[in-house]
């Protein structure tokens, strides 16, 4: 359990410190998000060169192939299912909407484009991105809180007890 929480907080900071970089690039610079990709690209394939020129000067085999690595049929459908059945809900939810045979729904969609809308006649779409990162970043991190204080007072538990024992003798 103490693993899983741990796990959860990186993915949330590397999340966050990605979002912070592209954040960055598109806000501040003024750049897209083609520019990103490709300077990405540009940054891994000249670090691989010369990571391998590194290797092939030290005489280190590399054990694994980047170019034999694949993935297997039925992940691919899988992706592709998931992708297909997302998009289609989506569709059906915004077919029912539209023709307004849920009032409630209908009204929700509205009221939540016309926020959209609004907010995006405030600011620039990469820093509601960016806000959005953020928000979801600081779940992460208050679902994982209760974990982290039960291992924190497990430990303080611990060195306390070692304390006391340490007193006795």
């Amino acid at each position: 359990m103490k693993m899983e929480s741990r796990g959860e907080v990186g993915k949330a900071v590397g999340l966050l410190i990605c979002g912070t970089l592209v954040y960055y690039h598109c806000a501040y610079r003024n750049s897209t998000i083609l520019s990103l990709v490709s300077d990405v690209l540009i940054v891994l394939l000249c670090s691989l060169a010369i990571l391998g020129l590194l290797f092939r000067q030290m005489n280190i085999s590399v054990p694994v192939d980047p170019l034999e690595w694949q993935i297997s049929q039925d992940t691919a459908n899988s992706i592709f299912a998931w992708l297909a059945n997302t998009i289609g809900a989506t569709e059906s939810v915004l077919r029912v909407a539209a023709t307004g045979q849920d009032k409630r729904l209908f009204f929700k969609v509205v009221v939540s484009l016309y926020i959209l809308s609004a907010l995006g006649r405030l600011v620039s779409g990469m820093t509601v991105a960016y806000a959005g990162l953020c928000l979801f970043c600081l779940c992460m991190f208050a679902e994982n809180l209760q974990s982290i204080q039960t291992w924190c007072s497990l430990f303080q538990r611990q060195r306390n007890d070692s304390a006391a024992e340490d007193d006795n003798l």
